[in-house]
């Protein structure tokens, strides 16, 4: 959906997008515009008074009426005070609290989105997305909406007490006040394109943002300071543009429409001026009529920027909308099957996947026992993290089908089937949270006993105890606090209190030292000791064990076999064992090397 230029679609995003958010707030809603009718009420009012002040206290010296007139006026202030801040409050309630449903709302769909979401779409973005981008529906909500209610019920009684109090001056400010609608309209919509463009350009400083100050190390490791900050300044430069042009429109409004009020009550003074030296006038009466129509006037200035506001809030809907009506193309069965624990054997049949019009895998038939340790190997972009990450269902297969236990995983429930699959990545996901929470994350509800069980088995135990605050240290963002070795063994030891029977271990050890990579080594043993393991490795060393070894090259599994089945062959997986060992492991004269 892109950015409506006409104004005409206003009303229906509203309908559309808005109003369903408003429905289940309608009793606070309907009070807070009972306290807006009351304050437009009380507004007119006040300038209605202004003749018989006038006339009865200063012409007449009517001296009840200065007894009686003043308190009135007391009163009405006070009543408009209690008004105003009965609409403000609700409003601002009635505000905050959709933004609170349409911010949650929107972090839970994106949540569910496939990976595949998350791979054409920047984090930086979808974060603008759920903070500025949420923050200006919130303005358009809390201000604009309640200050567009609010001047029309103002607006209406002003316009009333204008025409009671002299119909032929109020047929004047009827000719000239229409006019400045046109500003208003034309401002609006060139304020709707400027807020694209400066919310785009937002969500790309946020994107850019979260790229460098996480990949700081690197920036400094190549003294690329001055180069980031050249980027980060055309950013920041473009975003001010854009700023600029929207603060033009916005100043021009105001200017245009002093003029247009000026234009509209020199008239006025001049024929009701004439009127009342004639004689067919009272100073009350006129006074009267010109306080309205002062009164009348800001409510109607202030229709320019609560426009500009709207369509800022209206850009803003569209985008978060774009987000809420991105479906994920991961889709739960209508009648979804439970998969039971236990032991779970892997099919793969005929299994087919490409990123966009990229081809990864080509036509895939595997099988995998219940219990077995596979191992799949091959030169990176060879398709084999893409293979297992198509078991959890993060990406969903093009052609064939993959099944556990006999049953197509698209049969079963997204929760039981990722609840039986344990995962380890190269990169260590901790969040910066404590090390109990990081170990219990998939089981929250686990003892003290269970954490620290775990935590031994994945040989995490000792260097967590030398911590001052053990289990609750907090290991900072992406677990910094932590040595490369420590964060995986603690994500190890999230597998094992998950006890999953189906193991996928993606390149687990291979950016770790040698030290690091024993104890991750040793870790790794004790997770997969009776599960269904899909070990995707670079460094042939670790998977020499496996019961049986894959070779995937462009896509497709070309070898298959045990360690020296493969290495005898010559083949494809010979020169990858020959390309990692030709340097530490010299071949012997013959050319030939040993099967280790």
């Amino acid at each position: 959906m892109g950015i409506s230029k006409d104004t005409s679609n206003d009303w229906q995003i509203l309908k559309s997008r808005v109003l369903p958010l408003v429905k289940p707030l309608w009793r606070r809603l309907l009070i807070a515009m009972v306290c807006m009718m009351l304050v437009g009420a009380l507004t007119a009012a006040a300038a209605y008074l202004v003749k018989p002040v006038l006339d009865e206290i200063f012409f007449k010296k009517d001296m009840t009426m200065l007894k009686i007139l003043p308190f009135a006026i007391m009163l009405l202030y006070l009543l408009k005070g209690l008004a105003y801040f009965g609409q403000a409050y609700l409003m601002n309630f009635v505000g905050h609290k959709i933004i609170k449903q349409l911010r949650d709302e929107l972090y839970s769909h994106i949540q569910r989105l496939s990976l595949s979401f998350f791979d054409c779409h920047e984090t930086g973005v979808l974060m603008a997305r759920i903070m500025n981008d949420v923050n200006i529906v919130k303005a358009m909500v809390t201000k604009g909406v309640t200050g567009l209610i609010q001047h029309s019920f103002s607006i209406i009684g002003l316009v009333f007490v204008i025409f009671y109090r002299d119909w032929k001056l109020a047929l004047i400010a009827a000719v000239v006040f229409p006019l400045a609608t046109i500003p208003i309209v034309k401002f609006g919509r060139r304020m709707r394109r400027l807020s694209a463009k400066c919310q785009e350009s937002m969500a790309g400083i946020s994107s850019f943002l979260l790229e460098t100050f996480t990949g700081n190390k690197i920036v400094k490791a190549f003294g690329m300071e001055s180069y980031e900050d050249l980027h980060f300044f055309e950013k920041t430069y473009s975003l001010f543009k854009y700023e600029m042009k929207a603060v033009m429109v916005r100043a021009m409004s105001s200017p245009v429409m002093e003029l247009l009020g000026g234009v509209g009550i020199t008239l006025i003074v001049w024929y009701g001026g004439y009127k009342v030296i004639g004689g067919t006038s009272t100073p009350g009466t006129f006074f009267s009529f010109m306080a309205a129509l002062i009164m009348l006037y800001e409510p109607v200035k202030k229709l320019s920027p609560i426009n500009n506001m709207i369509q800022q809030g209206l850009a803003a809907v569209v985008r978060v909308y774009d987000i809420l009506d991105t479906l994920s193309e991961i889709k739960e069965h209508e009648t979804p099957k439970e998969l039971k624990p236990g032991g779970h054997s892997l099919l793969f049949k005929d299994v087919s996947f490409k990123y966009s019009d990229d081809t990864v895998l080509k036509g895939v038939n595997l099988e995998v026992q219940a219990g077995e340790i596979l191992a799949l190997v091959g030169m990176s972009g060879g398709g084999k993290t893409t293979l297992v990450n198509l078991i959890p269902r993060f990406y969903e297969v093009t052609k064939g089908a993959i099944l556990i236990d006999g049953i197509d995983i698209r049969e079963l429930s997204l929760a039981s089937l990722r609840s039986q699959i344990g995962i380890v990545t190269q990169d260590p996901i901790l969040f910066n949270d404590t090390i109990r929470n990081n170990v219990a994350y998939g089981k929250p509800e686990a003892s003290e006993q269970e954490v620290m069980e775990a935590a031994r088995s994945a040989y995490a135990y000792d260097f967590v105890n030398g911590f001052s605050d053990k289990f609750n240290t907090v290991v900072g963002e992406r677990g910094v606090r932590l040595s490369g070795g420590q964060k995986q063994r603690i994500c190890i030891a999230r597998a094992l209190l998950k006890n999953a029977p189906i193991l996928i271990l993606d390149e687990a050890t291979s950016s770790l030292d040698t030290e690091s990579e024993r104890a991750v080594q040793k870790a790794l043993d004790n997770l997969m000791k009776g599960r269904t393991t899909l070990v995707v490795a670079h460094r042939l060393s670790t998977v020499r064990h496996a019961d049986r070894i894959i070779v995937i090259v462009g896509g497709k599994i070309v070898e298959v076999g045990k360690h020296e089945e493969l290495f005898s062959l010559n083949g494809e997986y010979r020169k990858l064992y020959d390309m990692q060992f030709e340097e530490t492991d010299p071949p012997k004269a013959s050319g030939d090397r040993e099967i280790p």
